[in-house]
């Protein structure tokens, strides 16, 4: 058989033995002719033809997207990729980790908290490798490679820094004990451990997701020329379990699309997800090798070790592939805790030439290669992938290596469906690891019935080649550094102050006077560049389609069109150095953008501003976990939820309606709320956020904090800003307007309202006064949340000692009356800071579900528009005796409530 000289890549086929190479020339010699005389079309017309009528003929071939179950590279061409290393040396580096890893758990579980032995038992011969040969750090051009680690392997890369010298034997111990302040977090959580974890991944489905995004906005730095970025590689190690979540294979497309080859997923395939099987009656692996290679990634499987290559070499009939492609992954997992009988009759008895080839096994090779040999756990397998990844261009791969959940832990621990929940190994089961891992530990080490941890010592051959290994590949990873930089330049006052002046008679949504706002800043000569505008595909609801000819729309194939509306001033303009994320109908997806933004600081050493704007009831709601990963991660930014509020946007209805995201947002402690009513107030909190994220911080300032705005579709008169409120603006209060008194001894109330609200709360304050005598002052609660953290605390500094007074009881202090705030969102809002306000206190809101219909309609159904705030407030009066209770109901009748 002659080997065709143009074909670069091995096939796997290569590893399976031909019995009639001539007849295969033959076939191969036939294809090659048909598409020199009638072209490549009409030879991949006859192979299609060809391939539907094996499959009606009941051949068994794999289908299209799928290859057969065996290695992608076969055994004789894993030289071809250039194995560096000394096998021997990281072995013995890797047992070190295993037993540390298994330790550190151990441990803990004398005190309850638990922790994850056997993920990392399966995966480590995939971290190791990448440690040894591959994983970028970030002394070299700052950025290095960014590791997405699979976050139940947390104790195997712990262990690993504890071998390189970055973590001692106190800090195992405190594996999961973190209130002291010098313990190890469970999972890779950047804010409890922000030297070490650069990327949160527990919260599953989310790493690949932030992965795919971090590959694509690498590329963004890179084709905007802010930073060349093209050198780091994005690893994202997953579970085959996780890839069930719908955030880990939401973006493959686009991936596919954009030709990321910086990006590299490998999927540790031990078959098990946390309760049993993974696919019990199926393949996860074939599973996921079709969905990756139909939404066009490279798939390379690593999955069986090299004691299988025997075994394919007898394979003459195909048998044994057809065997292992039929077999469902249960029945994979049962053949690893069965004897050499069992698998006999189950798995080579099912066919006569199976039965035949088990003839010529030992029962020794059988137990190898069903119970230990797995591509996953040998180094030169896992580097022919890694390789294998690196060097394919034009696509992302997906690296598939099978493994045993568990490998190493011993009988009681391997492929066990249970093995998930098991926290410790006994003293014997720790010797039995000892033994068949090689390591120097006597047993006169475990004292007390405790495991001791392991280190061959700080100037040993282990050690040393560890460190000269990461040290050429740019130091210690993984790691996570924020970088020297200066604060950026506070952006020109005049961008803020433009909307001091007020609107006039114009009326103007405060959505639109962020998105002029954001305009004014993107032109500022020193900082412009930096925004970051990411957008799901409503850009021009918010009225954002003016910054698409000025900024573009970033493409990596720039336009390859022409635009139907060219000839239009707004037109549609895609570019490769384009500024705007317009991502689609994906709010994940834009929030996985604005993650990747907000951290650039630190990834890459390039403070970025992204705002990422969105219809208000699909961000919360809808990716709240990205928020914590979000404020996990230390990332900047502004999150803005237009269209908010239950009651402004008209006609869209019960799920279109936001009336609680405020209440999600309160509880990330990262986030800073804000709820404005005026254009002036929109401008003073991006002001103070720029100052804060990326400007000169206080002393004690968290700068790693990010801020969320709700703005309205409702177009309204905007006022010149009052004098001296920005500190209350910020704050979260302010008195906007003082009542004025019908008569000297008019009844007197305080009216709190955030956002559109206010709007009814100063007619309902006209309506008191010109038709029930009372006074009203109209406050606005900019931030009810940020009212709530400084009184919270006030409250702590009150238990250590120390003197404070909440802002809220400060800025209400002399305010007569009683209380009455009003919001759009339900009462919950308005109600966080009841318990710090020392006047009586009640509240309006609109509770319960939204529903279809125009403004003032809406508002009369929750009970929130003028007329019923000036009946809510008639009856505060009343209780304090200071209006009859007679008036209350004449109000009613009066508005026809």
């Amino acid at each position: 058989m002659t080997t065709d000289p143009n074909r670069i890549q091995p096939s796997e086929l290569d590893q399976l033995p031909d019995r009639d190479p001539e007849e295969t020339a033959e076939w191969q010699a036939s294809l090659d002719a048909v598409a020199k005389a009638a072209g490549p079309h009409r030879a991949a017309y006859l192979m299609r033809r060809t391939l539907e009528r094996a499959e009606g003929a009941g051949l068994a071939l794999p289908k299209l997207l799928e290859t057969d179950y065996v290695n992608t590279i076969p055994t004789a061409a894993e030289a071809a990729y250039g194995f560096d290393g000394d096998e021997a040396m990281e072995a013995k580096i890797t047992a070190w980790n295993r037993w540390n890893a298994a330790a550190m758990v151990s441990r803990g579980a004398k005190y309850g908290v638990g922790g994850h032995i056997a993920t990392f038992a399966s995966a480590a011969w995939l971290y190791e490798t990448g440690f040894n040969h591959f994983f970028r750090g970030k002394e070299g051009d700052g950025s290095g490679d960014q590791l997405y680690i699979q976050g139940h392997a947390s104790p195997g890369i712990y262990a690993r820094a504890f071998l390189d010298g970055r973590l001692t034997e106190q800090h195992l111990d405190n594996f999961r004990q973190e209130s002291g302040g010098n313990g190890l977090p469970s999972y890779p959580h950047p804010r409890r451990l922000p030297w070490l974890w650069e990327f949160p991944t527990v919260s599953m489905g989310l790493g690949p997701l932030s992965a795919i995004y971090q590959a694509r906005f690498n590329r963004y730095l890179t084709n905007r020329n802010i930073k060349d970025v093209s050198n780091s590689h994005v690893w994202a190690f997953l579970g085959d379990g996780e890839m069930d979540e719908p955030e880990s294979t939401a973006a493959l497309a686009l991936a596919a699309r954009e030709e990321l080859d910086n990006l590299t997923f490998v999927i540790n395939c031990n078959l098990q997800r946390l309760d049993g099987p993974v696919r019990a009656n199926f393949k996860i692996v074939q599973e996921l090798e079709a969905q990756f290679r139909g939404a066009g990634w490279n798939v390379v499987k690593s999955l069986w070790g090299t004691a299988w290559d025997e075994l394919f070499q007898l394979d003459t009939t195909g048998a044994l592939v057809r065997r292992l492609r039929e077999v469902p992954d249960a029945q994979i997992q049962t053949y690893q805790t069965r004897d050499a009988a069992y698998i006999r009759e189950d798995f080579f008895g099912k066919e006569p030439a199976l039965v035949e080839m088990a003839k010529l096994l030992s029962d020794d090779k059988i137990i190898e290669c069903f119970h230990h040999s797995r591509g996953g756990h040998e180094s030169r397998k896992v580097f022919a992938a890694y390789k294998a990844a690196l060097s394919h261009k034009g696509a992302p791969t997906v690296i598939l290596a099978q493994t045993v959940k568990g490998f190493t832990l011993g009988k009681g621990f391997e492929s066990k469906n249970a093995n998930h929940q098991m926290k410790k190994l006994s003293v014997e089961e720790f010797k039995d690891m000892r033994d068949l891992l090689g390591l120097p530990i006597p047993d006169s080490a475990f004292v007390d019935g405790q495991v001791p941890y392991g280190h061959p010592g700080a100037d040993s051959p282990e050690v040393r080649y560890l460190q000269e290994r990461r040290a050429a590949l740019g130091g210690p990873a993984p790691a996570r550094r924020v970088h020297p930089v200066a604060p950026l330049p506070a952006p020109a006052d005049k961008a803020f102050a433009a909307f001091d002046k007020g609107s006039g008679s114009q009326s103007v949504a405060t959505t639109m006077a962020f998105v002029r706002l954001m305009k004014d800043l993107i032109r500022d000569k020193e900082t412009g560049k930096r925004w970051v505008p990411i957008v799901p595909d409503e850009a021009r609801t918010f009225g954002m389609e003016s910054l698409f000819p000025s900024l573009g729309i970033y493409s990596p194939k720039g336009q390859t069109y022409e635009p139907v509306d060219r000839d239009q001033l707004m037109y549609y303009r895609e570019a490769k150095n384009g500024q705007i994320l317009n991502e689609g109908i994906t709010e994940a997806g834009s929030m996985a953008d604005f993650i990747a933004a907000s951290t650039a600081y630190s990834t890459h050493g390039e403070p970025m501003i992204p705002f990422y704007i969105f219809y208000s009831m699909f961000g919360w709601q809808r990716t709240a976990d990205q928020m914590w990963q979000l404020g996990d991660q230390l990332g900047r930014g502004f999150l803005v939820g237009a269209t908010a509020g239950r009651t402004t946007l008209t006609g869209e209805g019960l799920q279109h309606a936001d009336g609680h995201s405020p209440v999600i947002a309160a509880t990330n402690p990262a986030a800073l709320t804000y709820d404005p009513a005026f254009a002036y107030e929109v401008a003073v909190i991006v002001k103070e956020g720029l100052r804060r994220m990326y400007g000169e911080t206080a002393p004690g300032e968290d700068q790693n904090v990010f801020y969320y705005l709700t703005v309205y579709n409702e177009p309204m008169p905007q006022p010149a800003k009052p004098e001296g409120v920005d500190e209350g603006i910020i704050k979260g209060l302010y008195r906007f307007k003082e009542g004025t008194a019908p008569a000297a001894d008019a009844p007197r109330i305080q009216l709190l309202s955030s956002g559109t609200a206010i709007h009814w709360a100063l007619q309902a304050q006209e309506l008191l006064a010109a038709e029930w005598g009372v006074t009203a002052d109209v406050w606005s609660a900019t931030s009810w949340s940020e009212l709530r953290r400084d009184a919270l605390e006030a409250d702590a500094a009150l238990l250590r000692g120390e003197e404070r007074v909440p802002y809220v009881r400060q800025a209400l202090a002399d305010a007569p009356g009683p209380v009455l705030a009003v919001t759009d969102y339900m009462r919950q809002v308005p109600d966080q800071i009841a318990q710090w306000v020392e006047q009586d206190y009640s509240s309006l809101g609109a509770d319960g579900f939204g529903l279809s219909d125009t403004r003032e309609a809406a508002r009369r159904h929750f009970g929130v528009d003028a007329q019923s705030i000036v009946v809510a407030a008639l009856a505060q009066l009343a209780k304090r005796g200071e209006v009859p209770a007679s008036v209350v109901k004449d109000a009613r009748e009066r508005y026809g409530l």
